[in-house]
């Protein structure tokens, strides 16, 4: 429930607001606001995602790919590998995201 239209925000941040409309006062934190706009602007809950996915993972998956050349020079860092970044791609579904 949000404020009337044409209501009045008076206050300070960590203050309490007061909202007045029709001879009703309520009292908001920006704490509440904070909460609100977060909530707004990204609906999404990351955390629930990773424990999904971490719950999901399966041993030895992607085993193969840890074992390429391509992939253990890159982890000791030999040649050129030393400044690279891995990045791993492939179509959406294959799995990347389950690697451990």
């Amino acid at each position: 429930m949000g404020p009337e239209p044409n209501a009045t925000v008076t206050g300070n941040q960590n203050c309490f607001n007061q909202i007045h409309s029709n001879n009703i006062t309520t009292n908001i934190t920006y704490a509440d606001e904070k909460a609100k706009v977060l909530n707004w602007l990204s609906p999404l809950q990351p955390h629930v995602r990773h424990n999904y996915v971490r719950d999901r993972r399966q041993d030895g998956l992607g085993e193969w790919f840890l074992q390429t050349d391509e992939f253990l020079r890159w982890r000791d860092g030999e040649g050129e590998s030393d400044k690279a970044t891995l990045f791993c791609s492939g179509n959406p579904g294959v799995g990347k995201t389950f690697l451990r």
